[in-house]
């Protein structure tokens, strides 16, 4: 038998140590270092003969290309478009996300769609194979015939998908696994390591698609080392505000499709349902024109959403201004601020500024900066902007407006909408505007503001 050495691993970061300390020298965090035994690698004799030469099995990466893989459909649309178009045989998908959030549920739903295109076996270690079928029952989905068994040795796991010849293999979760070859607690990160590593190579030998539940940290990042989402080719996280029933599905991770892809799913008494429209969820029309608010149109992905961006300006009680932001960077709206008083004259410096992007996203763009300009005015002088306006439009230094990345798809997300009047850079101002809009381009934020007295 191999020998075997202690060796003490932080269960934050995975960084190794020879003799425990209270804090770990790599990610700083305390009291993460356990003890776990490890083997310690034989050593061979020192310059040994060289290897015989084996057979070539190399392959052209030409005549690879074009083989069409054909990809699984998981029964729900929005899975499918934050997977790329579906599961792609082989792959190892990572999804993460709050206690509650979803998980096993989205996972269920999709056993129950992929059993169609074959075999799918479901392996719980969380749960009893009775309170899976219950949850089932309360989805609608007794009828299903996938497989289930509650077990968490990942030998075990694989051997029963081998054997069933499985399409696809779901694993909830990943923390509860355990591999004999390490002798670590389950969710150890020498386990964490060593199972995801076993079932890669399972995937990647038999062509079975692997679906890994993970827990999150307080954080909101997978449990366990950052090695994980480096080993698998895709990782999902589930995203929603405390109360609500949407949940957004990102991609940040995606070897066969494009990243930061979402997904809109609201959660039922039925399970999760697809959100085909999400601009209805996150635009609020109102029913008059109310000050500081401006829709503009978001790049999530593929897609385009329309959000509402609210800016309320207050005058200031004490000697230092507060600027608030709310789905949206703080330093971001401290620039933007600062631009418009230098290059439009607008008077913000002994006023309260709160900033917030309606239905909890998060406007990570720069195509957001001219509507957050446009509402700080409206707040400040109380003048409401037309309900049919649509602005978006990167501002920069010099209080130029910078054209942004798919002008006209925007532009039609928010015709389709009924938007009459947008106000974009003038190098988005299209050829040919949507039908029922126009469309008018500006270069200066000046210019912008002027064209709304």
């Amino acid at each position: 038998m191999a020998k075997l050495k202690e060796v003490f691993v932080c269960q934050n970061c995975g960084a190794g140590a020879p003799k425990w300390q209270g804090q770990c020298p790599d990610c700083g965090e305390w009291n993460t270092l356990a003890a776990e035994s490890v083997p310690v690698p034989a050593r061979h004799a020192a310059r040994t003969a060289p290897r015989a030469a084996r057979a070539d099995v190399s392959t052209s990466l030409a005549a690879e290309a074009i083989v069409e893989q054909a990809r699984l459909a998981t029964g729900s649309a929005e899975l499918d478009r934050v997977l790329g178009g579906g599961l792609v045989p082989g792959s190892v998908t990572l999804i993460g996300g709050d206690p509650g959030i979803g998980k096993s549920t989205l996972m269920l739903q999709a056993a129950a769609a992929l059993n169609l295109s074959g075999p799918v076996l479901y392996a719980t270690g969380e749960e009893s194979v009775q309170q899976v079928a219950l949850r089932a029952r309360r989805l609608g989905l007794a009828e299903a015939t996938a497989r289930l068994m509650a077990e968490t040795g990942v030998e075990e796991i694989v051997g029963a998908a081998g054997n069933l010849q499985a399409r696809v293999l779901i694993v909830d979760s990943i923390q509860t696994m355990y591999s004999e070859r390490i002798d670590s607690a389950p969710g150890a990160v020498g386990q964490l390591r060593e199972c995801t590593a076993e079932l890669v190579r399972f995937a990647k030998s038999s062509g079975t698609a692997v679906l890994l539940v993970g827990h999150v940290t307080k954080e909101g990042q997978i449990a366990g080392p950052r090695v994980l989402e480096h080993m698998v080719d895709t990782v999902l996280y589930f995203e929603s505000d405390t109360g609500s029933r949407f949940r957004v599905l990102r991609s940040v991770k995606n070897r066969f499709g494009a990243a930061n892809e979402i997904g809109v799913f609201a959660m039922a008494e039925q399970g999760l349902r697809e959100v085909t429209n999400p601009s209805a969820i996150f635009l609020s029309r109102h029913a008059a024109p109310v000050s500081g608010s401006v829709i503009t149109v978001m790049r999530e992905g593929t897609r385009a959403l329309l959000i509402e961006v609210q800016v309320l300006a207050d005058a200031s009680l004490g000697s230092n201004p507060r600027r608030v932001a709310v789905g949206i960077d703080g330093n971001r709206l401290t620039m933007l601020l600062a631009v418009a008083h230098r290059h439009a004259g607008l008077l913000l410096g002994g006023q309260d500024v709160f900033a917030n992007v309606v239905g909890g996203v998060r406007l990570a763009e720069t195509a957001g900066d001219l509507a957050i300009v446009l509402a700080a005015r409206s707040s400040l002088n109380d003048v409401p902007l037309p309900n049919s306006l649509v602005a978006f439009g990167e501002l920069g230094l010099a209080g130029e407006i910078r054209p942004v990345p798919f002008g006209e798809e925007r532009l039609r997300e928010a015709a389709k909408h009924g938007f009459k009047l947008a106000l974009v850079p003038e190098a988005n101002v299209p050829k040919r505007s949507p039908e029922g809009m126009t469309v008018r381009g500006v270069s200066r934020l000046s210019q912008a503001l002027d064209a709304f007295q």
